[in-house]
């Protein structure tokens, strides 16, 4: 990514697909630990691929949407990672790839699914986006419970790209 850094590279990419701002991210504590677990699993090859996939998109709006649908998420090669990625942002696990893309691209040997740290849990993106705590990791304060979370209705402009107002 001539000019760009790896952590630059994959701020910008999880900040676009998740439709949280990179300053959003970043406050999670979570940025570098993720990064962490992407190089540990696809590989450093791999990671630079998908990074300069995204990177390379020439299109804005709903085009570079069907771009981002097409050339990145529907490629068999960067897809899966790059839908392990946005996973991990919202649950805080890395998600075994499959055997097929395993066979095809030789991840790296800790191809397993796991936590990627204590802290992934409550801070995972999910929370954030429904408006409520993580069960048994936060104290969700005095009548909390009154409300119900927010869950974004996909009739009323959820898109991939952006999952919040």
């Amino acid at each position: 990514m001539s000019g760009v850094s790896l952590t630059d590279g994959f701020m910008a990419f999880s900040a676009e697909l998740t439709g949280f701002s990179v300053f959003e991210l970043r406050a999670t504590g979570e940025a570098e630990a993720y990064l962490d677990a992407a190089l540990r699993v696809a590989g450093q090859e791999m990671l630079q691929a998908l990074l300069d996939a995204h990177r390379n998109l020439d299109a804005a709006g709903k085009q570079r949407e069907d771009q981002i649908r097409r050339d990145i998420l529907g490629d068999p090669r960067l897809g899966p990672v790059a839908r392990n990625i946005i996973k991990m942002w919202f649950s805080g696990v890395w998600y075994e790839l499959p055997e097929s893309w395993i066979s095809a691209y030789a991840a790296e040997a800790n191809n397993t699914t796991f936590s990627v740290r204590p802290s992934s849990y409550p801070e995972g993106l999910l929370w954030k986006t429904i408006g409520a705590s993580p069960p048994g990791a936060r104290a969700p304060g005095y009548g909390s419970w009154a409300e119900a979370p927010l869950i974004p209705d996909p009739d009323q402009g959820f898109t991939l790209l952006k999952v919040r107002e």
